[in-house]
């Protein structure tokens, strides 16, 4: 399992399946800040008020010119029945292999009520337009998480 990319680091490359089926690459963002979200599976509680936040937050994030992408491994077609039951109105990408996922640190061994498991960590990324990592948040608590993500691009764009 690798490391948490640190903040100033490059933000690894990659090309993952959406849920419309095309293939989406961190590249064809340049220029536009990034919220590169990780997610543990699609239609649970959580990860469901993680994605209804920023859905509800497009306004904002859409003025100052940011793209979100949701990332776990569930597969495309999963993703799309997520999108479409919670009217989500960004890109849900699948990395079926957590590659991505490892790549940046968020495939972890976690450990639930002394079970022990690897999966994914529910973290972001926030990219510069640049391509470089901004901010990282590591183990995120949902409520409120969309606030500190805003908070955070205004001080990027500032």
């Amino acid at each position: 399992m690798a490391e948490w990319i640190e903040p100033g680091k490059k933000a690894p490359a990659f090309t993952l399946k959406a849920d419309d089926g095309s293939k989406v690459r961190l590249s064809d963002f340049k220029g536009s800040p990034v919220v590169l979200y990780f997610y543990p599976k699609d239609d649970t509680p959580g990860c469901t008020k993680e994605a209804c936040s920023f859905r509800d937050r497009k306004a904002e994030l859409e003025a100052m010119g940011v793209v979100v992408l949701g990332v776990s491994p569930d597969a495309e077609e999963r993703h799309a029945k997520f999108r479409d039951k919670y009217d989500l109105n960004f890109r849900l990408l699948a990395d079926t292999d957590h590659q991505v996922a490892e790549k940046y640190g968020a495939w972890r061994e976690k450990n639930m009520y002394g079970k022990k498991s690897t999966g994914i960590q529910r973290s972001t990324y926030l990219i510069d337009a640049d391509g470089k990592v901004a901010k990282v948040w590591q183990r995120v608590k949902v409520d409120g998480h969309d606030d500190q993500v805003l908070a955070a691009l205004k001080e990027i764009s500032a």
